[in-house]
């Protein structure tokens, strides 16, 4: 008889790596913070989480988050003066993962469905339409930040869709980026069938427009 396999491991497994390593990277991530004069430094130095105030069955009685408070222990540097100060900082209630993989929230039990998400990087496809057209598209995924979704249409005009919104023709998007002329786009490209027919199709002049 085969062993059942731990069916909530891939929920568990990620909530424990979110605690020990995702949240250190995120605090990485924007530490230090300076402000405008760049005078004074805030940098995040460590974290941790305290107990959670109710057990989960008592959570699910009071109708509360089964949660526990998150602390930062951050750095305050004057550079002008050379000061520094160490503090622990309580930055909210973070709710924590019961054994069965799920969440109380609000008293009420959740649970998180995964879902397959492509991985950072370049796609390229194309396709045939009813009339025989081949149309081609590139989306780009980052790391972090929109997706950029590029696609032609039957009349050879290249647009491109930022994070699902409506398409705009994409020399939009580089009036936008600061080629506020179609010279300045041309010699970006270079000339080419596409580019005649996008510019063709935008109906912005210059990188204000663009941006409107």
């Amino acid at each position: 008889v085969l062993e059942l396999p731990n069916l909530i491991e891939i929920q568990t497994s990620s909530y424990q790596w979110f605690l020990d390593e995702g949240l250190r990277e995120m605090f990485q991530d924007i530490s230090p913070i300076e402000d405008f004069t760049g005078n004074l430094s805030l940098e995040f130095i460590d974290y941790s989480l305290g107990d959670p105030k109710y057990p989960v069955e008592e959570s699910k009685e009071r109708d509360v988050t089964y949660s526990a408070p998150l602390r930062v222990k951050v750095r305050l540097i004057n550079k002008e003066t050379g000061e520094v100060k160490d503090q622990d900082v309580f930055m909210g209630d973070f709710p924590i993962m019961t054994d069965t993989g799920t969440f109380i929230i609000n008293g009420a039990e959740r649970v998180i469905v995964s879902q397959l998400v492509r991985s950072p990087s370049v796609y390229f496809s194309g396709k045939v339409d009813k009339n025989g057209k081949k149309g081609f598209t590139a989306t780009v995924i980052p790391n972090r930040g929109a997706w950029l979704e590029y696609e032609t249409d039957a009349k050879d005009v290249v647009y491109v869709r930022i994070d699902r919104t409506r398409k705009l023709p994409v020399t939009v998007l580089l009036r936008a980026l600061g080629f506020g002329s179609d010279q300045e786009i041309t010699d970006l490209i270079g000339e080419n069938e596409y580019l005649r027919n996008t510019l063709d199709k935008d109906n912005t002049e210059n990188s204000d427009k663009a941006l409107l």
